[in-house]
């Protein structure tokens, strides 16, 4: 199986979505850490039915086609709890705009100053936008220190916890290289 069937699996596993729920479960809270499209989900889908590690049931609506709800079999909840009892070789790291860092000494200081705050008020969006889920999260849930492991709300927390990390450590070594351009363009 890819990384994108225990993605799904995960959510899933979480509580039975629809196709369109995957889609918007994609863009947030999953979106933030992976990422996939409509054209690679509902053929996932499709593999982890006929695989056996999911199944659907169709649900009535009023007024619009009836939907299929997914969930995983037991088959799938197994193949998943196995993948993430096993340690994975991490992924390259890709970062377009380190690509661009790396050869920042072709441009000019004052261009390459606009490049890094653009991006600085990029993560510092998205940090915010961190903020204000842990928040959110924090009133729901108490304490996240308080949850049980074995509870989605725990692995909620966690890879949030990641994505602050992250933020903040990104945006400190953005306010380095500011000021380091900016220290070099000083007359």
């Amino acid at each position: 199986m890819i990384p994108l069937s225990y993605a799904l699996l995960g959510l899933l596993a979480r509580a039975p979505q629809s196709g369109y729920d995957l889609l918007q479960l994609m863009e947030e809270p999953m979106g933030f850490f992976w990422s996939a499209r409509r054209s690679q989900i509902y053929p996932e889908l499709a593999r982890l039915e006929a695989a056996g590690l999911a199944r659907h049931t169709v649900v009535p609506q009023r007024d619009r086609p009836a939907k299929k709800l997914y969930e995983p079999t037991e088959a799938g909840l197994a193949a998943l709890r196995e993948w993430v009892e096993t340690p994975q070789a991490p992924a390259p790291d890709r970062d377009i705009f380190l690509v661009q860092v790396y050869s920042l000494w072709l441009v000019a200081p004052a261009r390459a100053l606009a490049l890094t705050r653009a991006c600085k008020r990029r993560h510092a969006a998205r940090l915010e936008r961190y903020e204000a889920i842990r928040q959110r999260q924090r009133e729901e849930d108490g304490d996240p220190s308080a949850l049980r492991l074995d509870s989605p709300r725990f692995a909620s927390w966690a890879t949030l916890q990641r994505g602050l990390e992250y933020e903040r450590g990104y945006l400190a070594w953005l306010r380095w290289l500011a000021d380091a351009i900016a220290a070099q363009m000083a007359p």
